[in-house]
């Protein structure tokens, strides 16, 4: 009998804004030590994606040797090098043109510092649409790997997935490799005894190729894994378990390349939108999380394990847009400067920034902090700002309306050769974005306090630390042992900047913090009716709209420099009595506050914490400052500057 031929890949990637210590953790914890020791055991070939955030690192920081491994490895031609987005998106999230741009990026990268012709792609979080296909096949990829999954819940059965497929879109063909589920959960998680005895029973079945691709870092750097692969022998049990296997040809290595030429085509395949089983259940909103979560449980292990599981889906990636505003207004940025760019000829500084703006990572959230690391959303906000400042440069004062989110609702969008101001008239005229091209930071890019499924009461216990027989838990089991012990503080509305309120005369601080409290009138939701227009060196909107039995005139003034003036009318019975008029600044970065009139009490402020799932468990962070400024409702109006803040 033949041995099964085992194409084994690797993904490494750090994102855009990481912090340099947790990178070079990584690198000498994980990839330098995991593709030391293959590479001395010979369990090659092997392929490999670097992206190109961390590639970008490698070559401004450290000793070089990582990367000098992998030219010699290329040069002998044991390490097949794959595409991907150079800064690593997830391609469903892009316009076409910039899809096949950012791979093209990855294929100079890989010619200039390998000289290595890569034909094959890593995709990124393994987010498929159909689409995909044939902007794949134009920018000159002959294969791509997904998951197992994306065609199992087309209805292919399991024992048919040992094979390359051909789909196609438009007439532009693809070949597509399944990634086996079952070598992820195993690789190395589990004893490699367990790992040999499932390649050996798909050969023995008459299976010609086994898939297994994968991220690098559960070679070290998921929790665990440094003391299990490298202190506990594991990696050392699995190169010689390979290494005996292959003698006895149970199996042989492989590159993609080579599987593709020599593996008969498992035939055609149109796959659905789909990713990894985990991703499309962090994509559900809470509620449908829990009743997910609900069915899966009343199933049981098997059924969900078996080839009716693949059936039991979540949602598709592209709804971490709807679930998370903050994601949302990031990315529809995006897209309008990625079209700007393009209209202005596409300067390479302005098109390099919105390449690195589009690095996936803090776009969504699942088992790792993603979208609720500061750092990461600020590196994105921070890159489109350096983008627009460009683009914009030597600009007067403008104005424009659009729906530049895509809900249904107009925003102006204010803009200078000084700063990038978004007012949402359907939220009350709150501000969402001030970017200010002095600090190349949104001021408002904070994050809400929202509700999340593992904040409920636990359930589940953590797993005992697991024997030298038995493995170690992976990433996405461990994310069911961590759950909250109570819902943390959460916000009632949308965090932005002059988010207006009347609260109650009694309502103190602490209170105010937690949420726990009833505005006696809110304009956080209300549609006002507007107009905008130009006065002198300032655009000016008002805003008009009720809440209750209050009404509110809004007046809105955006200077050149990003200075962004409010001034408020109130009026309405009673409300002298009913307590005070507040309005909320989330703060993601200083901005100089000053009232008129003097509030007769400082701002309330307190720190913007959430409670998010990490890889270590559940994380509490600082996304921003609240700065709420309130004056009693009988003095009937009120005004808020918010401006740069000048050099002392």
């Amino acid at each position: 009998m033949e041995p099964i031929r085992f194409a084994f890949g690797m993904h490494i990637h750090q994102p855009v804004g990481n912090f340099d210590h947790v990178v070079a953790d990584h690198v000498r914890e994980a990839y330098l030590p995991f593709l030391e020791r293959i590479a001395a055991h010979g369990f090659l070939p092997a392929a490999l994606h670097v992206s190109g955030p961390l590639l970008e690192w490698l070559e401004g920081h450290g000793d070089g040797r990582y990367l000098d491994l992998v030219g010699r490895l290329v040069a002998d031609g044991k390490l097949e090098l794959l595409l991907a987005g150079f800064y690593e998106p997830v391609l469903a999230m892009l316009p076409r043109e910039d899809r096949i741009e950012q791979i093209a990026w990855m294929r100079d990268a890989l010619r200039r510092r390998f000289g290595y012709a890569a034909a094959g792609l890593w995709l990124t979080e393994r987010v498929w649409e159909p689409d995909l296909a044939a902007d794949l096949a134009d920018a000159g990829v002959r294969f791509a790997l997904v998951d197992d999954r994306h065609f199992l819940v087309t209805g292919f059965e399991r024992e048919q997935l040992h094979a390359p497929f051909r789909t196609e879109s438009g007439g532009r063909s693809l070949a597509l490799f399944p990634i086996d589920e079952h070598l992820r959960y195993l690789v190395p998680f589990k004893p490699p005894a367990d790992v040999v005895a499932y390649l050996e029973r798909l050969r023995d079945k008459g299976h010609r190729l086994a898939v297994l691709a994968d991220d690098g870092e559960k070679f070290g750097g998921w929790p665990g894994t440094q003391e299990w692969v490298y202190q506990r022998g594991w990696l050392d049990r699995f190169l010689d378990a390979m290494s005996a296997a292959m003698a006895r040809g149970v199996l042989r290595l492989s590159t993609f390349e080579e599987a593709l030429r020599e593996t008969p085509s498992g035939g055609l395949a149109y796959l659905p939108t789909a990713s990894y089983r985990e991703m499309e259940g962090w994509a559900l909103p809470p509620r449908a999380a829990g009743r997910l979560r609900r069915l899966e449980h009343e199933l049981g292990e098997a059924r969900i394990a078996g080839p009716e599981g693949a059936l039991v889906r979540g949602s598709h990636w592209r709804n971490f847009l709807v679930k998370y505003p903050e994601a949302n207004r990031a990315h529809k940025k995006m897209l309008a400067l990625s079209a700007l760019c393009r209209e202005r000829g596409d300067p390479p500084a302005a098109r390099r920034a919105i390449g690195r703006a589009q690095c996936n990572d803090a776009y969504w959230h699942g088992v790792f902090g993603g979208l609720y690391l500061p750092h990461l959303r600020a590196a994105v906000w921070h890159h489109l700002a350096i983008a627009e400042r460009d683009l914009r440069a030597g600009e007067g004062l403008a104005w424009e309306v659009r729906d530049l989110d895509g809900d249904g609702y107009d925003e102006i969008w204010v803009h200078s050769a000084d700063c990038s101001v978004v007012i949402a008239p359907a939220r009350g005229g709150a501000v969402e974005d001030l970017t200010l091209f002095s600090t190349l930071t949104n001021h408002a890019a904070t994050l809400t306090r929202r509700h999340e499924a593992y904040h409920e009461l636990g359930a589940h216990r953590p797993p005992e630390p697991a024997s030298d027989d038995e493995g170690v838990q992976s990433l996405y089991h461990l994310e069911h042992a961590h759950h909250g012990d109570g819902r943390p503080p959460l916000d009632r509305d949308e965090r932005a900047l002059f988010v207006d309120r009347v609260l109650p005369a009694d309502l103190r601080l602490e209170r105010y913090a937690s949420g726990d409290y009833m505005a006696v009138a809110s304009w956080s939701r209300v549609r006002m009716p507007w107009s905008a227009s130009r006065e002198g060196d300032e655009v000016v909107v008002r805003l008009e709209g009720e809440s209750g039995s209050a009404a509110l005139a809004k007046e809105i003034r955006v200077a050149r420099d990003g200075t962004v003036a409010v001034r408020y009318r109130l009026s309405g019975e009673g409300l002298a009595a009913a307590g005070r008029f507040a309005t909320e600044l989330s703060l993601a970065a200083p901005l100089d506050v000053r009232c008129t009139p003097e509030p007769d009490s400082a701002p309330w402020r307190f720190p913007i914490e959430t409670v998010a799932k990490s890889e270590r468990g559940l994380d509490k962070t600082v996304q921003g400052t609240s700065v709420t400024p309130s004056w009693p409702a009988g003095v009937g109006e009120f005004g808020v500057v918010v401006a740069p803040l000048r050099p002392a």
